[in-house]
């Protein structure tokens, strides 16, 4: 007979990608999960496998977290800007536990080159990330919210591009002032 969990598995869940998110994919040590995590190494193996497997499992939840706290993006009559605008600001404001930065991008940066499976996951969700401000921009475009000057593919690759360097700055400064010149400045490019 199978025995139960002694542990909530979505909560040691959330404990390992908050520990993945403040301190990177490498510099975590097994060891430093099965403490935060707060169970043994024979469950963290048990119930999650190896350390990547883990590490892919935390970033989904960190995408579906993410999830949550985006605006409705499917109701039409919401204007445009202010939801392209919510997006970049989700980038600066943060809750008080969470590390500065955004897990996604950090894994970008630090192993989606080297491990397939990873920058896989990290492709998909820019590529969804895209397609999700294109939809926004030929929204905005075709109720003259937003400037048809430019291709809807074009400034979609652009705002992801300054949506991600946005998610980098953040991790170097606590200037919020400069943060929001940052937001702002980008999209005056929809007029």
């Amino acid at each position: 007979m199978a025995r139960s969990k002694e542990f909530d598995v979505e909560t040691v869940l959330t404990k390992a990608m908050m520990l993945f998110w403040s301190q990177g994919y490498e510099k975590t040590s097994m060891q430093d999960l099965i403490e935060s995590m707060g169970i043994h190494r024979r469950s963290l193996y048990d119930t999650y496998g190896n350390k990547q497997t883990l590490f892919l499992k935390a970033l989904e939840r960190y995408l579906e977290r993410l999830k949550t706290r985006v605006p409705d993006m499917t109701d039409s009559s919401t204007p445009v800007k202010p939801i392209i605008r919510r997006l970049f600001e989700l980038a600066i404001i943060r809750e008080e536990d969470e590390p500065k930065g955004c897990l996604l991008i950090n894994t970008a940066i630090e192993i989606a080159i080297h491990e397939e499976n990873i920058g896989q996951l990290v492709r998909n969700q820019f590529e969804k990330n895209e397609k999700l401000l294109e939809a926004l921009v030929k929204r905005g475009q075709s109720t003259g919210e937003i400037s048809s000057q430019m291709d809807s593919a074009v400034l979609a690759h652009y705002l992801h591009n300054a949506w991600s360097g946005l998610r980098v700055t953040v991790k170097t400064t606590d200037d919020l002032e400069k943060l929001y010149s940052i937001v702002d400045s980008t999209l005056r490019l929809l007029d």
